[in-house]
């Protein structure tokens, strides 16, 4: 741990030139007195790091030192700085491996690429944190340390304990064989099998974690792809999921797909709404979905729902009354 951080320290001040103890320690998310024991290393190893003192002074490097990394060109480190910029990060808790690996490819290129590509990627925005309505994307929380136990048995094929709460159920402690990570739409999943069974966990739902020391029973090779969509086909066919044609507002239809388990179909239509076939968990959900969007979504089928919706509409109207 401390030689990564050693290496960041020293690629935060070629790329930025003189810092002070206290950005460096914020940067690396350590104390400052921890930062004054690394400069003392570095110094120590022959890094050549010396202190400027005064207000304007913090910690810098001699004119022309830099630590030789080659072998990226422009576009490979483009597509890297790119994919940096995504949230996937965020939901397997690699945010600060994730920066330092950003820092050692932007000191990867030539001298003649690195602002410019550096610009480049500035260009680039993936996943912002809201859409255009202003609506926040939520990136589920998940401990830090049970994120590093989970990451470590998926990675070196261990068995793992997670303290696990099902939903509707009291949360409990599960031995399981992991396959891997997959994050969707900002959620993030564990693939595992439990006695042989294939199994499917949301992390924000384990509280705690512990990699054990047996191996996992599982396949040397893995096609995490295929297994996602064998397993969501097999979810998408639960015996309680409703199926709903819907015709919505072009505007609203991202926020109808939001909720939505899955679209099965979509048609353009002449009177510019389109028309979708979408999967619910059950009929409550599918109410729930349509309702948030008032007359900007009508529901087409099942005619079971759209009873459904005119009872809960005439409801409401009966509870308000006449107009005074």
């Amino acid at each position: 741990m401390r030689a990564d951080r050693l290496v960041s320290l020293v690629l935060l001040l070629r790329q930025r030139g003189r810092l002070t103890a206290d950005t460096l320690a914020g940067e690396l998310g350590v104390s400052t007195r921890t930062v004054l024991r690394d400069i003392e290393a570095l110094s120590a190893s022959g890094v050549p790091v010396y202190a400027e003192r005064g207000r304007h002074g913090g910690f810098a490097l001699l004119p022309g030192f830099r630590t030789e990394l080659t072998g990226l060109n422009h576009d490979e480190a483009l597509a890297l700085l790119t994919a940096g910029s995504g949230r996937g990060e965020q939901v397997f808790g690699l945010g600060s491996a994730l920066a330092a690996a950003m820092r050692k490819v932007v000191d990867a290129l030539p001298e003649r690429h690195r602002a410019v590509t550096s610009d480049a990627a500035r260009r680039f925005l993936v996943d912002p944190e809201s859409d255009l309505l202003s609506r926040r994307l939520v990136t589920e929380d998940v401990p830090e340390s049970a994120m590093v136990e989970v990451r470590r048995a998926v990675l070196a094929g261990h068995k793992l304990r997670i303290h696990y709460a099902a939903t509707d159920q009291t949360p409990q402690w599960r031995t399981v064989d992991p396959i891997g990570l997959v994050t969707v739409r900002d959620r993030g999943y564990l693939l595992a099998t439990r006695s042989g069974e294939d199994r499917t966990y949301r992390l924000s739902r384990i509280s705690a974690a512990e990699e054990l020391p047996e191996a996992a029973e599982r396949p040397s090779r893995v096609d995490l792809d295929r297994i996602w969509r064998d397993r969501s086909a097999r979810f998408l066919s639960g015996s309680d999921h409703i199926t709903v044609r819907v015709r919505v507002n072009p505007a609203r239809r991202e926020e109808l797909l939001d909720t939505a388990l899955a679209v099965r179909a979509e048609e353009p239509a002449a009177d510019g709404w389109p028309r979708l076939e979408l999967t619910f968990q059950d009929s409550r959900h599918a109410e729930w979905a349509l309702w948030q969007l008032g007359t900007d979504a009508e529901a087409l089928s099942p005619q079971s729902l759209r009873t459904s919706l005119r009872n809960r509409a005439t409801a409401v109207a009966d509870h308000y009354g006449e107009p005074s």
